[in-house]
């Protein structure tokens, strides 16, 4: 029975350790994206179209 309790305190311990070293590499930067910025600009973008206001103008035009 102790040995579950040592093999628990070490996973504990070791789990510790790899969430320091991910806080760690976070604050560092090592997960900055640098690609994608200098990618995007060679995307063409798409053109958004404006929703025409037809529909309600031939409602109001109907009406009277």
């Amino acid at each position: 029975m102790n040995i579950i309790y040592l093999l628990l305190a070490l996973s504990v311990l070791v789990a510790l350790i790899f969430f320091v070293a991910f806080i760690f590499s976070v604050k560092k930067g090592q997960y900055d994206d640098v690609y994608t910025p200098s990618v995007r600009m060679l995307f063409d973008d798409e053109l958004v179209k404006p929703k025409s206001s037809k529909s309600s103008s031939t409602k109001n035009k109907k009406s009277n």
